[in-house]
């Protein structure tokens, strides 16, 4: 039996990536699962990381928050991915290791080596096939997601403008791997 591929799908918010997605998977039959929060323990975290308040005893700090969507990404890795490209079948995934090294190495800061190497033990080695960078400019992604609803939505435009280059400084590193796509057209065009 022929292993699965895996496919990711990364960008900033309101890029278009979950609609994409959803789109890919369904013309190959693939499985369509997210990052984080697509496992009974990834729920958990997804909550955690998104609802923390920046002021109160439950804010995270940044390595917490790196390590916790480590965590969702083993258990994702073990629960979901590798059984399914084991059977055969496709992957499509919405964020994987990119948007960690994104989010917290540029976003947050931290040290993207160490960032990008918890994030590939937490995945088991596991690396995507391919990977679709979706972009658009700050005003699209706000006028598509209404403004910030969430802590990492809500975390600035500075940080977003991080995210983003560095979304861009790995599929300039990975250029047979990463394909960045522009996302303003429509969804059929995109």
């Amino acid at each position: 039996m022929n292993r699965g591929r895996f496919i990711v799908f990364e960008g900033g918010e309101g890029t278009g990536k979950s609609t994409q997605a959803a789109r890919l998977a369904e013309r190959l039959g693939a499985l369509l699962t997210r990052e984080p929060g697509d496992t009974g323990l990834g729920r958990e975290i997804r909550s955690l990381v998104l609802s923390a308040a920046e002021s109160s005893s439950a804010a995270l700090s940044d390595r917490a928050e790196a390590l916790l969507m480590a965590a969702d990404r083993a258990q994702h890795v073990d629960e979901l991915i590798e059984p399914t490209l084991a059977a055969g079948r496709d992957v499509v995934c919405d964020r994987f290791i990119g948007s960690s090294v994104a989010y917290q190495g540029y976003g947050r800061g931290l040290d993207v080596d160490i960032v990008r190497a918890v994030s590939g033990w937490a995945a088991g080695g596991l690396w995507p096939d391919l990977v679709i960078v979706l972009t658009v400019p700050p005003e699209e992604a706000e006028r598509r997601t209404g403004g910030a609803r969430d802590r990492i939505e809500a975390a600035g435009a500075a940080f977003h403008e991080r995210v983003a280059q560095g979304f861009l400084d790995q599929a300039e590193d990975e250029p047979d791997t990463w394909f960045v796509v522009d996302g303003t057209g429509s969804v059929d065009d995109v």
